[in-house]
């Protein structure tokens, strides 16, 4: 039996009252009760290397992604927007994100697209002028009146250098206000990949991609993925609390591929840009998700709690991460981050072996 399964009766969660959506997924994603205890990235450990024949000092974890350098390969995972409280959250990670040199997301754009007065909450440019910024939108809406003119808007409106495709399906069969029709989206995905101006990014939620999947995005031009396995946040306990049935949110919490072997899953395709990321909570797990295969990796939980306090409190989580990262990478005996992606990771079964 899984651990998420085995603890069942101390997870009961109290559904919450009917409120707004984006502050009750806020509120809920906060609650540590909605992360998994599923630490995939433990049963992998780095082969030591007693003499490094390096200076720590000269090691260089800088990355490039959508053509542009960043301190380090780190992302701010797409996390929130459309209230006072986000765009709070959202000014913080992306100040944060500029100070440090590393990748930002927003949540989702479709309240913005359907209300124009909520976009000044996904608006960070002004505090994040050199890194990049991704936008962001529900893959499903494509099934739902969205066509390019509103990827245009989402991109335009935030002046992002990518556009995020989440694919959410667990989520929205459990979502009191789900929607539900995931037909034709990969060949729609692909058209608006084709005609806009910034790359397309394809992610999940939190339930990991196939090789699969990325095999068919791959074809259709969708050559950025960013694993989202499981591991971290759970979404199915979210909407279970929001939906007053936690027992649906128990029987699923636990649903989808572990983070590593997504990530694995993703570098079997060539030629595409793995993002890693999934139950990634320092810095060592940024480092294994880039020897199994990741470019970069992405975190949101650690980011967000650090972003309801201040900027300052992202940057030292930021820095904490990368000092982790370095000292992993010192370790193994890696300069740089193609070094890292070069280097062996043991699982733990031969470690027993």
């Amino acid at each position: 039996m899984s651990p998420t399964r085995a603890t069942k009766a101390q997870m009961a969660i109290d559904p919450l009252p009917e409120r707004d959506r984006k502050s009750e997924h806020i509120e809920l994603a906060l609650d540590e009760r909605m992360q998994l205890a599923c630490y995939h990235f433990d049963s992998f450990r780095f082969e030591h290397e007693a003499c490094p024949e390096m200076d720590f000092d000269e090691i260089d974890s800088s990355a490039v992604f959508l053509g542009k350098r960043l301190q380090a390969p780190l992302l701010i995972s797409c996390m929130t927007g459309g209230t006072e409280e986000a765009t709070k959250i959202n000014r913080n990670l992306a100040r944060a994100a500029e100070k440090s040199g590393v990748a930002v997301g927003i949540g989702s754009q479709r309240r913005a697209i359907e209300d124009a007065s909520t976009a000044d909450t996904y608006r960070i440019r002004p505090f994040a002028p050199s890194v990049p910024i991704l936008a962001n939108l529900g893959a499903v809406q494509l099934n739902y009146g969205f066509g390019l003119d509103e990827c245009l808007r989402a991109v335009e409106m935030i002046d992002a250098d990518a556009l995020v495709f989440h694919l959410n399906p667990l989520q929205e069969a459990i979502q009191p206000e789900g929607q539900r029709n995931f037909a034709g989206l990969i060949e729609k995905m692909g058209r608006i990949a084709r005609d806009l101006p910034v790359p397309v990014i394809v992610k999940e939620v939190g339930c990991g991609i196939s090789a699969r999947l990325a095999r068919a995005l791959a074809r259709h031009g969708l050559r950025i993925i960013d694993s989202s396995g499981q591991g971290g946040t759970s979404w199915a306990r979210i909407e279970s609390a929001r939906c007053e049935d936690p027992g649906i949110g128990e029987l699923f919490a636990d649903w989808g591929i572990p983070t590593p072997l997504a990530i694995r899953n993703l570098r079997k395709v060539p030629g595409l840009t793995v993002i890693g990321s999934g139950g990634i909570r320092h810095g060592v797990d940024v480092a294994k998700a880039i020897a199994l295969g990741a470019d970069l990796a992405g975190l949101a939980y650690p980011f967000l709690r650090a972003a309801t306090i201040s900027a300052e409190a992202v940057e030292e989580k930021i820095r904490r991460t990368l000092r982790e990262l370095e000292i992993c990478m010192f370790c193994a005996g890696a300069h740089t981050i193609s070094d890292l992606q070069a280097v062996r990771l043991i699982r733990e079964a031969e470690v027993a072996a």
